[in-house]
């Protein structure tokens, strides 16, 4: 028994020990070390004859028909079809997203009602719906369009019920007491609640919805990089195609940095956030 009654302060103090920072090189730092050697590698396989230069050109060819393309307005006017089909899909579904998720997490009876349909379609892959939408619109925007919107929707969808269904019910009888309104229920209550999982749901959405459209391009053939990149398969410009998917993995990096952003700045209030900016 005394020696339990010793050990409890021995362990508090330890608690108090400031945690001390590993020292090492900065992340950005890093990071550029492993890209510069991610290239080194891969200018060194076709050269050693690792893989064939007709099916892998070095990086330095690669870089240097990306330098090409950055100057060419072709490319640039591919990349806004591209960046055009990402923001509407994104923009529709989030919007969809969130006014169905409101007013079905805030009702118990349609929850229940619309969990067996939610977990029945929302396993299904948006390309298996190509078909369907070259049948309905052919090789057009809108055919990427509903690829996007139906792969976006479920991953908002699900986060915005989740964060409906977090919201405390003591704070959602106050505030029925004292007489709020849906509306105001809805703005004081529950989007600060639902606010941090719709980020989320955002977050992971943009990169969906940049896959999706460039797949839709490479299969369907509507306009953008991902055409881009088919008809320079199609075409023998493997150096050309290979930079072309290099600048859609650009893409994906600044659709990430562009997405942390916009969460950091929205969510500046949250502990998360805070905790972020003071470790």
């Amino acid at each position: 028994m005394t020696q339990i009654v010793q050990s409890r302060p021995r362990a508090k103090s330890l608690a108090k020990v400031p945690r001390v920072k590993s020292k090492g090189l900065p992340k950005p730092v890093l990071g550029s070390i492993g890209v510069l050697v991610f290239l080194a590698l891969w200018e060194l396989m076709p050269v050693m004859g690792v893989v064939k230069a007709k099916y892998l050109p070095p990086a330095s060819e690669v870089l240097a028909a990306l330098a090409m393309d950055l100057g060419m307005t072709a490319f640039w006017v591919a990349v806004g079809d591209t960046m055009l089909a990402w923001f509407l899909g994104l923009a529709i579904a989030v919007v969809l997203a969130l006014v169905l998720g409101l007013v079905i997490g805030m009702s118990p009876f349609l929850r229940r009602f619309t969990n067996s349909s939610i977990e029945f379609l929302r396993p299904i892959p948006s390309v298996a719906l190509i078909p369907l939408a070259v049948l309905l619109f052919g090789m057009k925007l809108e055919s990427s369009l509903l690829l996007i919107i139906y792969a976006c929707f479920w991953q908002v969808l699900i986060q915005v019920l989740y964060g409906v269904a977090d919201v405390d019910n003591v704070a959602m009888q106050t505030a029925r007491s004292y007489g709020f309104s849906w509306w105001q229920r809805v703005r004081d209550v529950v989007v600060p609640t639902m606010l941090p999982y719709l980020m989320t749901g955002i977050r992971l959405a943009a990169s969906v919805a940049l896959i999706l459209a460039i797949t839709a391009e490479l299969l369907i053939g509507s306009p953008g990089l991902g055409n881009e990149i088919a008809l320079a398969q199609s075409g023998g410009a493997i150096a050309g195609m290979y930079a072309l998917i290099l600048a859609t993995g650009f893409l994906g990096v600044l659709v990430n940095v562009l997405t942390r952003v916009v969460e950091k700045r929205v969510l500046s209030w949250h502990p998360s956030v805070r905790g972020e900016a003071t470790a």
